[in-house]
């Protein structure tokens, strides 16, 4: 049997799917996705959007973009939880352990999640994308885990 000189890297493929799960998103400004990976096994996914049970921004409008607040900043104000943030609550949910797993996001993660994802023991991170918060930077490097922006693969592309 011939190898398939299309089959992607393992990077590649849970960047892939990373980017999938950021279709659910119901987020007005920005769609989102994150998997957690551990031994080239997905654990759990998230992806930005409001808590169950309540109503999406795609319902009700978003009051971050009617009082202009640029990105990155009052967090507070919205009404979703961030993928990296469902990712991890839903891997808890389900009694499922993410300690020493990877995660995989299409944006970096900003401060509050950081803090999350250090606290929740995950040992890196891989993301597309990057988002204006030195200080998720600062304290990502401060606890040991790497942040690394991949960038598509000449195959990925090219499709």
């Amino acid at each position: 049997m011939k190898a398939n000189p299309q089959r992607p890297s393992w990077d590649d493929y849970f960047m892939g799917i990373t980017t999938l799960v950021a279709r659910r998103s119901t987020c007005l400004r920005r769609a989102v996705g994150a998997i957690i990976v551990k031994d080239k096994r997905i654990l759990s996914t998230g992806y930005n959007g409001a808590p169950g049970g309540v109503r999406h921004c795609r319902e009700v409008g978003c009051l971050r973009e009617r009082l202009q607040v640029p990105s990155g900043q009052r967090h507070e104000l919205c009404r979703g939880i961030h993928a990296e943030q469902n990712a991890i609550i839903q891997a808890a949910y389900h009694g499922v352990s993410i300690r020493g797993a990877s995660l995989y996001c299409t944006n970096q993660p900003c401060s509050i999640c950081a803090k999350m994802i250090i606290n929740a023991g995950i040992r890196e991170i891989f993301f597309q994308a990057a988002y204006a918060d030195p200080m998720a930077a600062e304290m990502l490097a401060e606890a040991g885990i790497p942040a690394t922006q991949l960038h598509p693969s000449h195959e990925e592309a090219s499709r």
